[in-house]
Parts: structure tokens; C-alpha cells; sequence
């Protein structure tokens, strides 16, 4: 099997994904997507005519997130119209699964240059979705409304299942807040000492004006005191019926684990943050790389994918992780550095807790609770970062996982090769 190599990565800045407070919100979906391609092109002397193909995620597939955007974006980016596009979605996971696809094309021999991202822009979903809980829609990710796969793998909002993991495992509102905090001081002095630079590009407007050169929605002021003032976020949201059944994200739960008590824990200081953005990754395998005279910055060591409770959502990167070690033929201990997406603060507490890792070789530069999580590019943006991070570290390999609805996770290992 042929190896397939990260070529380079870049992103956008994160930005508030609210309408009329982030400074991206005003900006096609495309737009995002084709500025990172743009930096891929310029940065990489890319001959876009050679690109096979371009694997692009965005999990809202409706309105101006519709019309695969690996196809639109690449247009609007002035590649070359052989570049051809398809776009996916496995919700959260799709930024991961998009490099994981053209990886695995590249691994096959049947191709040789292949692009993956995504692009999310939250200011646009989070609207949709309050449109759908308002006109009595089942929200995303809960079975599209099918009552008979709702019987059978009850599902629900993703931060009620975050609460009730948490009262499951026991894990307090203090350690969840600590999660959080610690995201904030580790993004804040990652961006003090420029580990971002060299990956993010500036999105710019048709004029050439820069709408935003840095991350938006960090909050290196947040206390410990702050996050213990906030109210949950989620306690009220539990018992709202979303359609004419009555049917409540609780009660989702409650049919398959009757017993539970959810408290609620997550607050928007100890949850991901609502952002959009959008990231791309070039791959390539070792004779295009030649040809072109690229020197890859890192190999594709091994890709899974898992599922697991789609009740409880949240709680796959686990076996992820150990399904993706197993592939590789390594260890926990082999890894130097894991990227796992602070979906919520149980989500990575646990992960933690139940590998029994060291807190220093995780989310090292902060996560998605301090960073923003614009859910369809997220998975592409952490490979980046974990690459650019394993170069600036000088180690070798890194593991990224993250949550994903439905109750799945994918994984991927990169190895960062000596400059």
C-alpha cells in the first residue's frame, strides 16, 4: 500500500458565528472555503489541473452550505475546472473523514493529489436550527424525524447528552470548569507565542480588505470565578417538547436510561464555541510529491472510524482512539500529542480520564471551548494543528479524534517527518 503524505494545512481565523457580532457572519460559506484553497494554490505552487479531486465537509448541507461546496468553493477559488469536488457529512467528524478519504484514495494508487477540509459557518446553522426547533422540526442529527429509528436509538440535543454523561460518570461542575479554563489559558498563551501563524491566512473581501487575521472567539480573561457564576445552559432546553408528540430531549434519554437523573453541568464557558471557519489539507502521494518538489511535512499512519451510543452521542473517540492504535501497531505511550475536540468538557475529561493521559500531551494549544468549533471544518483544522504543533515540538506522532452525532467518532495518526 502506497503511503499518502500531508503536503501542507491552513485555516481561516475562527469567527463568532452570530449574525451581526462575527466578523465572517456577513460572508458566503464559499468564500471561506475558496480563500483557504486560494492559500493551498499560492503556497504550494499547485498546479490545479492536477488536482484529482477535492473532499470537503460541511455538515449543514442546506441553503448557501448547499451545492457541494468542494466543487463551488474550487471555482470560486480559480482552480482549474478538471479539479473536481464532492462533499460530505458525518456531522462533527466529516473534517476528519474528508482527509481520511482522499488519504485512503491516494493509499490505493488511485490517485495522487487529492485536497480535504471543510467548511462550517455557525452563524448561518444556528439560525436554521432555531428555525426547525420553531416550526416543530426534529433538530439535526436526530433521525430526520424517522419515529420508528427514534424508538430504537432514542437520540438527543447534543448538550443534554454531554449532562448526562456527566452524571453518569460523576464528573463535577468544578473539573468541568477547570476543563474550561484551562482551554482559555492554553489558547491564550498559544496565540502570545504565534503557534497559530503559520497555518492561518486572512480571510479578505472582494476588494482585497481583510475581514479577520486572527481567532475571534477566545476569552483570555475568563476566570475560574466567571465560569462558576454561569448558569447551565442546557437545563431549560431539556424539557422544551420539539415536536407535536411532546416528545423532549430528556425524555430522548430517559427511554433508554430510565434511571438517570441528568444534572446539568455545561454552560457556554465549559462548551464549545460557536464559530465559523473553514480549513484545508493537501495530500499527496510520494512520486507527485517528488515531481512537484514538495517536501511533506507528515505520513498517514493509520484511519478508523467507530461507533457507539447514539443515545448518549458523545462518548465514541474512546474506542476510536484504541481502534486507530490497534491499526497503527502502537501504544498509548508511542503517541506525543493528542488533539481530541472539546465538543463539551465531559467529552475530553473523559477521554482523559479513561486512557489515563497526560494532561500535558492533550489540546495543548486549547481547544474548540476556547477556540470556536464550526463543526464541519473542526477535524481538518485539528490535523493541521497537530501537525504544525509536532513540528514545533520536534516529536513524532500525533492522534486526533473527535464526537460526532449518530453516536460516532473518526481517528486518525500522523507521523511528522524530520525537516
Amino acid at each position: 500500500m502506497a503511503d499518502a503524505y500531508i503536503i501542507d494545512a491552513v485555516r481561516t481565523p475562527r469567527g463568532i458565528g452570530k449574525q451581526g457580532k462575527g466578523a465572517l457572519a456577513h460572508m458566503h460559506p464559499q468564500h471561506l472555503a475558496a480563500t483557504v484553497l486560494k492559500a493551498l494554490k499560492e503556497r504550494n505552487n499547485l498546479n490545479t489541473a492536477e488536482v484529482d479531486d477535492i473532499i470537503w465537509s460541511t455538515s449543514s448541507q442546506r441553503g448557501k452550505q448547499g451545492g457541494d461546496m468542494g466543487r463551488m468553493a474550487a471555482l470560486d477559488a480559480g482552480y482549474d475546472v478538471k479539479a473536481s469536488g464532492t462533499t460530505l457529512d458525518r456531522f462533527c467528524g466529516g473534517g476528519i473523514t474528508a482527509v481520511n478519504f482522499a488519504a485512503a484514495q491516494i493509499m490505493s494508487g488511485m490517485e495522487d493529489c487529492v485536497i480535504a477540509g471543510g467548511t462550517e459557518m455557525m452563524s448561518l446553522t444556528a439560525a436554521m436550527g432555531q428555525e426547525d426547533m420553531e416550526s416543530g422540526k426534529p433538530p439535526l442529527g436526530m433521525g430526520s424525524g424517522n419515529e420508528r429509528l427514534n424508538i430504537n436509538h432514542p437520540q438527543s440535543h447534543q448538550g443534554i447528552c454531554g449532562d448526562a454523561i456527566a452524571s453518569m460518570e460523576g464528573f463535577t461542575r468544578e473539573q468541568l470548569d477547570n476543563a474550561g479554563l484551562e482551554s482559555q489559558q492554553k489558547a491564550a498563551k498559544a496565540i502570545a507565542e504565534g503557534r497559530f501563524n503559520k497555518s492561518i491566512v486572512p480571510v479578505v473581501d472582494d476588494e482585497g480588505n481583510v475581514v479577520l487575521d486572527h481567532d475571534e472567539f477566545p476569552r483570555p480573561q475568563t476566570t475560574a470565578e466567571g465560569l462558576a457564576s454561569l448558569k447551565p445552559s442546557f437545563a431549560a432546553l431539556a424539557d422544551v417538547p420539539y415536536n407535536k408528540s411532546g416528545d423532549t430531549f430528556r425524555k430522548q434519554i430517559n427511554r433508554k436510561y430510565p434511571d438517570l437523573e441528568i444534572q446539568h453541568f455545561h454552560h457556554a464557558g465549559n462548551s464549545s464555541g460557536v464559530v465559523d471557519g473553514a480549513a484545508a489539507v493537501l495530500l499527496a502521494s510520494k512520486e507527485y510529491a517528488e515531481k512537484m518538489g514538495w517536501k511533506p511535512r507528515a505520513r498517514i499512519v493509520a484511519m478508523a472510524n467507530i461507533g457507539d451510543d447514539p443515545t448518549l452521542m458523545l462518548n465514541a473517540p474512546v474506542p476510536a482512539a484504541k481502534k486507530v492504535l490497534e491499526k497503527a501497531g502502537l501504544k498509548k505511550e508511542d503517541i506525543d500529542l493528542w488533539e481530541i475536540n472539546e465538543a463539551f468538557a465531559v467529552v475530553s475529561e473523559k477521554f482523559i480520564r479513561d486512557l489515563e493521559l497526560p494532561r500535558d500531551k492533550v489540546n495543548v494549544n486549547g481547544g474548540s471551548i476556547a477556540l470556536g468549533h464550526p463543526i464541519g471544518a473542526t477535524g481538518s483544522i485539528l490535523i493541521g494543528t497537530i501537525v504544525d504543533e509536532l513540528e514545533r515540538q520536534e516529536k513524532r506522532y500525533g492522534l486526533v479524534t473527535m464526537c460526532a452525532a449518530g453516536g460516532m467518532a473518526p481517528a486518525i495518526i500522523v507521523e511528522r517527518l524530520a525537516a
